[in-house]
């Protein structure tokens, strides 16, 4: 997959970022931030020193101070310091938009204590393409090691760091894991330092990407950061089917899209008298099937000891109607003949809607294709009997003429033959 600014070749092969439409984290860069504010050509005399680094292309995303004699804009690859060494990120935004930024994640100016080195070089460039080649092979070895010592956890993604003095390995896990005897094995396989970071499940989607059901990229890795807790009341609330399949995303847990609209769900269904799931008539007990939320509708059955009715839709104004009756203490007739009320009305507003419409259109008749039957006897069955009796004359016809034509040339080989014999003899 390519980014939609990334130029396609003839072959629709994008040529912009040169991972060939396979890239290995989802997406060119996840969770990106638009820093409308570097494009605009202002000079800002009181800027703020902190800026947002991203590494990974976007997976992890961290804060760091930025000295002015750096000149690192938005957009540079920067080298900035680390607990042991250094890493080499990209900025993402830098001013007034990430004292936001850092308001909305809850961190402390104080805390950030690291600085922006200097703007990253090619050779620096190089060492850290050559660092992101190794992971996926130590991601393999990782989980091999992991199988051997029998540890009930999974090894999901691993980072190195841009001098490759630290590899961090993210690692989801039901429960605690005793993993010191994993950590030694690491260091003694990889000799670098070894930090174990144990992430979700939907933080591990998020850092691998993918394709949802709808066609799109993964929410998780794309904007969004904060994961709210999904429960079953927001498919009900939708009438969806809870068929966990359908309902659960590559994390294996519920779609965060469930919660996008269950405010507008909750709204729309305040409007309905949701107090009368069961109405007493006189023909028996009716009771709620489904509610369409679309369409303003009400499902309900009449069940009586004699039959069962089939559904009857009731508008929710029709619903309201009735529940005043109930509350006043009037009686309940039939339900059928409220929706025959409601069919006639929409039969009405239907012949409005297309009284504007004159003339009768008539399609041309269709002209049926007549088999030919097969030679033989069903041909002969299903021709009349003085087409088959001239059809049988004329095949005794031919059929005398061919033998008499074979005989013939017979004859004439023979003589042929003879004569030969005859001419060889002498």
């Amino acid at each position: 997959m390519g980014c939609a600014t990334c130029a396609v070749s003839d072959k629709g092969v994008p040529t912009g970022c040169g991972n060939k439409g396979h890239c290995a984290a989802g997406t060119c860069n996840m969770k990106n931030s638009f820093d409308w504010l570097s494009t605009l050509e202002l000079h800002d005399p009181k800027e703020y020193n902190l800026v947002e680094v991203s590494f990974k292309k976007g997976a992890r995303k961290e804060f760091y101070i930025k000295p002015d004699y750096t000149r690192a804009e938005t957009g540079d690859m920067v080298v900035v310091e680390a607990a042991n060494g250094y890493d080499i990120g990209r900025i993402g935004l830098s001013g007034e938009l990430v004292r936001i930024q850092m308001k909305k994640k809850k961190v402390d100016e104080a805390s950030i204590i690291h600085k922006v080195i200097r703007v990253a070089n090619m050779r620096d460039l190089q060492k850290l393409n050559d660092v992101r080649s190794l992971e996926k092979d130590a991601m393999i070895r990782a989980r091999k090691i992991v199988r051997t010592l029998d540890l009930d956890m999974k090894v999901g993604d691993v980072e190195y760091q841009g001098d490759k003095r630290k590899a961090t390995f993210y690692y989801t896990a039901d429960g605690r894991v005793d993993f010191r005897e994993l950590v030694r094995m690491f260091a003694k396989e990889f000799r670098i330092k070894i930090e174990m970071r144990q992430i979700g499940s939907r933080q591990e989607s998020s850092r691998i990407g993918g394709l949802g059901t709808c066609g799109r990229e993964l929410c998780c890795s794309t904007w969004k950061s904060d994961f709210q807790s999904v429960t079953t009341t927001a498919a009900r609330y939708q009438n969806l089917a809870i068929n966990q399949t359908k309902l659960t995303g590559q994390c294996g847990r519920l779609k965060c899209c469930l919660n996008y609209e269950l405010d507008m769900y909750k709204e729309a269904v305040g409007e309905f008298p949701l107090q009368l799931e069961t109405i007493p008539t006189e023909k028996g007990l009716a009771t709620i099937v489904k509610i369409d939320i679309f369409k303003g509708l009400m499902y309900y059955n009449v069940v009586s000891e004699r039959f069962k009715s089939p559904l009857i839709a009731l508008t929710k104004e029709q619903v309201w109607k009735i529940k005043e009756k109930i509350d006043s203490g009037q009686k309940i007739g039939d339900i059928n003949e409220l929706q025959a009320e409601s069919t006639r009305q929409d039969d009405e507003d239907k012949e409005l809607d297309f009284e504007d419409v004159t003339g009768v259109i008539e399609l041309p008749a269709e002209k049926k294709s007549r088999r030919r039957g097969r030679r033989g006897r069903s041909g002969n069955r299903k021709r009349p009997p003085q087409q088959r009796s001239t059809s049988n004359r004329s095949r005794s016809k031919k059929g005398g003429q061919n033998q008499n034509r074979n005989r013939d040339s017979g004859s004439k080989k023979n003589n042929g033959d003879q004569q030969n014999k005859n001419n060889k003899r002498n």
